[in-house]
């Protein structure tokens, strides 16, 4: 069996920490045996949570760190204690060449922050972008970015997102030329701002990049299978992102009150049941957890702190994706497809 990706796991962060952590692991290593892992954290903590997992066996050492970075500590604290906390310590493990990618359900601030700091951009990047996958009613589902790591976008900011977008979406979804559109407020073509306008105008005449540019798209339609890509500013991206979380839950809570109004409702819900499950399915966030970190110089995964163990394992499914698709290397490689057009 040969070798898979080698990820470093922050072990202390998240709200259900070490035990969800462990058994996370467990589950992505089932799924996945060529895994291999570094738990960064407490040594004894971990030592003794990893012996209730005996299916993890060698596929997993431990690092200790004596720090933990909460979620209540600012970026700029978390900086200063990087080198002696579990989520800092596993940033350079992907630093040093020691691990593939990263994964953490700790404080988004401080992981980006500490990320940024220690990978550095690719070059010709200004800004990472935080990018994650969205359920549709499509062949597939689809990548959306920046959900909140840039509140304000200029042109360049949307064309270097859409371009890391479909590099995201070719490794997932094995495109060739992904389907990029920009969130808008209409799709006609004098629609938006003038970052969104110039951005498309950009998009429109990059017919070297391994994309298709089609248009704008409205939020409302976000869920119909219609694109792969989807490229927005942080500000409006993260309301989006929260507006279809929080439509998710509600149309949960709807169906569990229907189904729970009488005793003809509750034999409704027997008859119904198989189609309910799968529709909890395509509801449940664990099924696309964890966010990524695209720009930097490495791959960083972020979990929702919240999350189940089937959750982290998606995260672990996701940064092992990315990084045997070599992310950066392909974001840098249509980096260069655009300095040679410029300078022919």
């Amino acid at each position: 069996m040969s070798a898979g990706p080698h990820l470093a796991i922050d072990a202390m962060g998240g709200d259900g920490g070490l035990p969800v952590v462990a058994a996370g692991v467990e589950r992505a290593l089932a799924a996945d045996p060529t895994l291999r892992f570094t738990l960064f954290g407490d040594e004894t903590a971990i030592a003794a949570e990893l012996a209730r997992h005996k299916a993890l066996g060698t596929r997993v050492a431990i690092t200790h760190s004596p720090g933990v970075i909460r979620n209540e500590d600012k970026p700029s604290q978390a900086i200063r204690r990087a080198k002696t906390t579990s989520m800092g310590m596993a940033i350079a493990a992907v630093k040093s060449g020691d691990a593939d990618a990263a994964v953490s359900a700790g404080n988004t601030g401080a992981l980006m922050a500490m990320a940024k700091l220690a990978l550095r951009m690719i070059p010709g990047i200004d800004r990472p972008a935080l990018a994650a996958v969205l359920p549709t009613l499509g062949a597939h589902d689809l990548v959306m970015l920046d959900l909140g790591a840039n509140t304000e976008c200029d042109a360049n900011n949307l064309f270097e997102f859409a371009i890391m977008g479909a590099a995201y979406a070719r490794i997932l979804h094995g495109l060739d030329q992904p389907s990029v559109r920009l969130l808008n407020i209409g799709t006609e073509e004098l629609k938006g701002t003038e970052a969104l306008r110039e951005a498309a105008a950009m998009l429109r005449a990059a017919d070297h990049l391994p994309l298709r540019f089609d248009g704008f798209i409205e939020a409302n339609t976000l869920s119909r299978g219609e694109t792969d890509v989807i490229v927005s500013d942080g500000f409006s991206g993260n309301i989006a992102l929260k507006t279809a979380e929080g439509t998710a839950r509600f149309i949960g809570d709807l169906i569990r009150r229907a189904f729970t109004s009488s005793l003809r409702s509750k034999f409704g819900f027997l008859l119904s049941k198989p189609a309910i499950t799968l529709l909890r399915k395509g509801l449940d966030p664990n099924q696309r957890n964890g966010a990524v970190f695209l720009g930097l110089n490495g791959t960083v995964v972020k979990s929702h702190g919240h999350i189940s163990p089937d959750g982290f394992a998606n995260a672990i499914h996701v940064a092992a994706t990315l990084a045997r698709g070599r992310i950066t290397h392909r974001i840098a490689e249509d980096l260069a497809r655009i300095r040679t057009a410029e300078t022919a």
